[in-house]
């Protein structure tokens, strides 16, 4: 970086005799006049920084992990050409660790009348509202002896969306959709499915199936199919409470959430059914109802991206009520929450039966791998104790899954990279089985 003001004056001024450790300006303008005309002259050809224009374009949003580009305009309408550094400065958890300074640095050289654009790539490193802090520019002279600094602030928000990992796994759900729609010949008849079409009996079909009078009809026996119904309610709740913010691995529990609820949505809305989402842990901290199968995907993503755990005991009476009144009908109310006892037995329990004597409830719960790495763990000691442990927290986990289930609720209870296609499993057997 080049010296500036005064510093780069007593710089260039080394033939000063030693024993002058810091002159007067009538002593340097006595040495050097010169010098210090050309220094004047370079800081009065210096482009002004305030009567500079800034714009913003570029991305609004991106997925976490994923770069976007962020596009700042510089118009100059001075009559002086614009030599400069100009750093764009953002939060650090919007750059990858250890970039952030190389990469909000960026030299301009603008013409008098003309614009330069400068991008700035960004890779989050954190879900929700990114915020542009001020743009911060140093004009130099021609010379480069002195230079003029100041800063702009240009809005921009750039939202960071969740991730969506699990994605991959919807191509062979959807595939498990396929032959519980009717598209194939293994089909199973329930409460929740309704006529289909009539094909030729092949072996191994269901002979409760077979339509005899239509068999005397023709030359074949003929078999009726199913197929699940459509436009069922889905609502999932999301548990944005303490226990939502433990860390499992690298991320809280309530990212791992947020991506089962993504395929479960995806998945769904697929299915024809209607999809709502409700976060709450003593408020809605978000709400999506009422929207169109191709808009489900878009408007979770958009609800789930700012939204983050809060450190309080989740209201489970409040929680209930509100679940109530965004699903008064007939619907599967899919929770994703915690199965820690306490939380369970003093909070849900109580509560649950107003849930299930109208709806079809299935409990969904992120389990830790580091738990049954410690129950596995041998040869020392302290592993003994570390299995110890683990052992006593999976049985207190599966005896609280056990009393979910005497209530008639189905539990899926899974690892973070395990959660979202278990709990996409889970819809599709409550579709099967016609209790959907």
């Amino acid at each position: 970086m080049p010296l500036t003001g005064r510093t780069a004056l007593l710089a260039a001024l080394g033939s000063l005799p030693v024993g002058i450790v810091e002159p007067s300006w009538t002593g340097i303008l006595a040495v050097n006049a010169p010098l210090a005309l050309a220094c004047a002259c370079d800081f009065a050809l210096a482009a002004p920084v305030r009567r500079l224009g800034l714009t913003r374009s570029g991305d609004s949003s991106v997925r976490l992990g994923e770069f976007a580009d962020v596009q700042l305009t510089v118009t100059n309408p001075t009559s002086r050409r614009l030599r400069a550094e100009v750093r764009d400065a953002w939060p650090p958890s919007s750059w990858q660790p250890g970039t952030e300074v190389a990469a909000s640095r960026n030299p301009l050289d603008v013409p008098s009348g003309e614009r330069r654009r400068i991008t700035t790539r960004l890779r989050p490193t954190r879900r929700g509202d990114h915020h542009a802090d001020r743009v911060t520019i140093r004009s130099k002279g021609p010379l480069g002896l002195f230079s003029r600094q100041g800063s702009h602030r240009v809005p921009w928000t750039l939202r960071v969306l969740p991730p969506f990992a699990s994605r991959k796994h919807l191509p062979s759900k959807l595939a498990r959709l396929r032959e519980l729609d009717g598209r194939t010949s293994v089909l199973i008849r329930g409460q929740g499915t309704e006529f289909d079409s009539l094909r030729e009996y092949v072996p191994g079909d269901d002979t409760r199936s077979i339509d005899w009078r239509a068999t005397a009809r023709q030359s074949s026996v003929a078999v009726r199919t199913w197929r699940p119904e459509r436009d069922r309610h889905i609502l999932v709740v999301l548990d944005t409470g303490r226990t939502s913010a433990g860390r499992v691995g690298d991320a809280p529990r309530l990212d791992a959430s947020m991506d089962a609820a993504l395929l479960l949505a995806a998945l769904a809305s697929r299915a024809g059914d209607r999809v709502d989402l409700l976060a709450y842990d003593r408020r809605v901290r978000a709400l999506v109802q009422g929207k169109a199968a191709g808009d489900v995907l878009p408007s979770l993503v958009s609800a789930l991206a700012v939204l983050e755990p809060e450190l309080v005991e989740t209201d489970a009476r409040g929680l209930t009520a509100t679940a109530l009144r965004a699903a008064p009908r007939s619907s599967l109310i899919v929770l994703l929450t915690s199965l820690e006892a306490a939380p369970i037995e003093e909070g849900l329990l109580p509560v649950l039966s107003r849930l299930t004597q109208r709806h079809t409830v299935l409990v969904a719960s992120v389990a830790d791998p580091h738990i049954t790495r410690m129950a596995k763990s041998r040869g020392t000691t302290e592993a003994v104790y570390d299995a110890a442990a683990g052992a006593q927290a999976q049985a207190e986990r599966q005896r609280t899954a056990e009393q979910l289930t005497r209530h008639g609720v189905t539990v899926v209870d899974a690892t973070p990279d395990d959660l979202a296609p278990a709990l996409a499993d889970a819809y599709l057997s409550l579709k099967a089985t016609g209790r959907l």
